[in-house]
């Protein structure tokens, strides 16, 4: 087979939405557009920028590359490649993600119909979701059928019921801005973005839309790439349909909603939106969304670490991961929220970096001296918006007053010149001989 039919690439594009579609894709948009009010759409385009553009450009790079990210890191040292693979694996896997599917599901869509405690019903919930999302996650091959086909469609009518009632009936006009975000709405919109770890999910779900769209007969490079970018421009246009009548959510939601939590938002809007009914439609869009999620997490996970240490048997990798997720999603949402905003503010700039260079790299002579240089010099400040992210006075005040003397560094994206000149030093010093550096590209 040489060609897909329509059906099947719109399959393939539901599979990717739905892939991305998770705990954080529904969560942090109305809290964005609280915090926007009035200046909801630079907010809202800072959100789709890192929400939408970056991850359908990770995994059009996974595909120009050919390989998933072991092959876009390949050009870096072997231990710096294999800690950052690492840390975006356990970022994405049972630190971060993995865990959050289930504590959003459970604070959204399960607590307002249960009578038990919370830790109980904590405990008992991620137990019954990651045996199912582990089930599923054994069954890799059916993917597209069980996710594009069947679940996908129905979680995008629910979530268009919402967006449209959201739209017509706004419970409120345009709130106030927060004082921190006046002078930078689109900055701030576009570091929440980092907030859904799409662009790094991204780097790692390429490579399941590249296998499905070769399980589909297709083996030609340039056909599997543009089949690729179809995948990534419906999930992204999807995605970008959830976000804007999510943030203007929760830019209207000030009277019936104010200073809500995470989770707590959208549950209030939708009640007052629909009354009784509404916390249920939304309890099934979450726990679909999530566990969708959760199966590809799970399957790329698995494979990652099994191909790492393999003597680690796959089955038994993703029972491992599931179980951990479980433990660790018991600590509840919040708790994981706030620990995992250092990181990723930390992780994100390098993943931008490296999603540009993949790009470039048909162009470079030697990719080594590039990658290192343009990494690099992005790390350095990287690890300063970490450290700055933290909330611990004794990292986070230092931290701040450096990066705040960077270009940009008032922005949050300090980062895009040190990256730069990286790229630049590392462009000059690429040597002329060049035999060795192209075989290993």
């Amino acid at each position: 087979m040489s060609r897909l039919s329509f059906t099947d690439v719109l399959a393939l594009g539901f599979m990717t939405f739905a892939l991305f579609l998770g705990a954080g894709n529904i969560i942090f948009p109305p809290q964005v557009g609280q915090s926007a009010g009035v200046a909801y759409w630079p907010a809202a385009l800072g959100f789709l920028a890192t929400g939408v553009g970056l991850p359908v450009l990770g995994i059009v790079a996974v595909a120009v590359i050919g390989g998933g990210l072991d092959k876009m890191v390949s050009p870096l040292p072997k231990i710096a490649a294999a800690l950052f693979g690492l840390a975006i694996y356990l970022s994405i896997g049972p630190m971060f993600a993995l865990p959050r599917t289930a504590t959003v599901a459970f604070e959204i869509g399960v607590v307002p119909f249960i009578s038990l405690s919370h830790n109980v019903g904590l405990m008992l919930f991620t137990a019954l979701f990651f045996t199912v999302a582990v089930i599923l996650a054994l069954i890799p091959g059916r993917l597209v059928d069980v996710i594009g086909k069947w679940i996908t469609p129905a979680l995008i009518a629910l979530l268009m019921i919402i967006a449209v009632a959201t739209v017509i009936d706004p419970q409120g006009p345009l709130g106030p801005t927060k004082s921190d975000w006046q002078n930078a709405p689109f900055s701030r919109g576009f570091q929440q973005g980092y907030l859904t770890m799409d662009t790094l999910a991204s780097m790692v779900f390429g490579i399941l839309i590249v296998t499905a769209v070769k399980a589909r007969g297709i083996s030609d490079k340039a056909a599997l790439t543009r089949y690729t970018l179809y995948a990534g421009l419906i999930a992204g246009l999807c995605l970008a349909c959830v976000y804007l009548p999510l943030t203007y959510m929760g830019a209207t939601s000030h009277s019936v909603a104010p200073e809500a939590g995470e989770g707590q938002l959208i549950r209030q809007y939708v009640h007052a939106l629909f009354g009784t009914t509404g916390p249920l439609l939304l309890g099934v869009i979450i726990v679909l969304a999530c566990l969708t999620t959760a199966v590809g997490l799970l399957t790329s996970c698995g494979e990652y670490f099994h191909r790492l240490i393999p003597k680690l048997p796959y089955r038994g990798t993703v029972i491992a991961l599931g179980v951990i997720s479980a433990v660790i999603a018991n600590q509840g949402l919040t708790a994981l929220i706030q620990v995992s905003v250092p990181v990723l503010v930390a992780l994100y700039p390098l993943a931008i970096v490296l999603i540009a260079l993949s790009f470039l790299r048909r162009f470079m002579r030697a990719p080594r001296p590039v990658f290192c240089w343009a990494m690099g010099l992005t790390l350095l400040v990287s690890l300063l918006d970490g450290l700055s992210a933290t909330g611990i006075a004794a990292l986070s005040v230092p931290a701040t007053a450096i990066k705040i003397r960077l270009p940009l560094g008032m922005q949050d994206a300090g980062w895009i010149v040190p990256a730069l000149i990286g790229l630049i030093i590392g462009w000059l010093t690429q040597p002329r001989d060049t035999a060795g550096d192209r075989s290993r590209s």
